[in-house]
């Protein structure tokens, strides 16, 4: 996250030095809106989702590859507590490491951002805004990917499946033409941050509310399957 931010921050000052020397650039540059630096810190976001996502996947999958599911479960036979205490583990986690590799980002991409003329508040209300969001989303990703690896119970496949419904499919809903697809892709799990981020509605995108609604569908819909699952099957 942090070297993402930084990396972010050299191109986007690179970005807007071409803006004032180089017409096509200002107006891409304009088209864009908003403030540049303000998205530099959660620039890493991306690869964010994919390690605490499949940590997510590994902390339970692991439980089933190793054989170490049988004694969790003869130390708590309920099981859902046990599945409880390790879902909370993992958000709580993810939430506080994604917050604070935020920050650190923003502290060392302002500086480089500055050299180019470009500033970046940190206790802005729309940083403060993407930080809580994003991190927020992440946590939820590694509940996802922790659902996963219990319906799955292999670590391989179940962070395949992350991997499929946060990367493959927004790119193939994208490139499959028809307007079921171009509707579906709004529902997808990783586009609802853009909606809760945005400082005004975006076009073409579901609205604030809407898209909370929707990520937390996401997360509850296959923990609670996992859940019953896990309470039913054998191990």
């Amino acid at each position: 996250m942090v070297g993402f931010g930084a990396l972010s921050a050299w191109g986007t000052g690179q970005f807007a030095n071409a803006a004032t020397r180089d017409p096509q650039a200002a107006a891409r540059m304009a088209s864009q809106g908003g403030d540049l630096a303000i998205s530099v810190p959660t620039s890493g976001i991306a690869f964010a989702q994919l390690i605490l996502g499949s940590l997510g996947v590994l902390l339970m999958s692991s439980e089933f590859t190793t054989g170490m599911a049988r004694s969790t479960f003869a130390a708590v036979p309920r099981r859902l507590p046990a599945f409880a205490a390790k879902l909370v583990v993992v958000m709580v986690t993810s939430f506080v490491v994604t917050a604070l590799s935020t920050w650190v980002a923003g502290l060392v991409a302002a500086p480089i951002l500055d050299n180019y003329g470009l500033k970046l508040d940190l206790g802005s209300s729309q940083s403060v805004k993407l930080l809580v969001v994003n991190s927020i989303y992440v946590a939820a990703v590694a509940a996802i990917g922790m659902a996963l690896g219990t319906l799955i119970r292999n670590s391989a496949g179940g962070i395949m499946s992350l991997v499929g419904i946060f990367f493959v499919a927004p790119i193939a809903f994208q490139l499959i033409p028809g307007d079921f697809f171009k509707e579906a892709r709004k529902y997808l799990p990783g586009n609802t941050v853009e909606p809760l981020t945005a400082a005004q509605h975006v076009p073409d995108t579901l609205e604030a509310w809407q898209a909370g609604l929707v990520l937390g569908a996401w997360v509850a819909i296959p923990v609670l399957l996992a859940a019953v699952l896990l309470k039913r099957r054998d191990v």
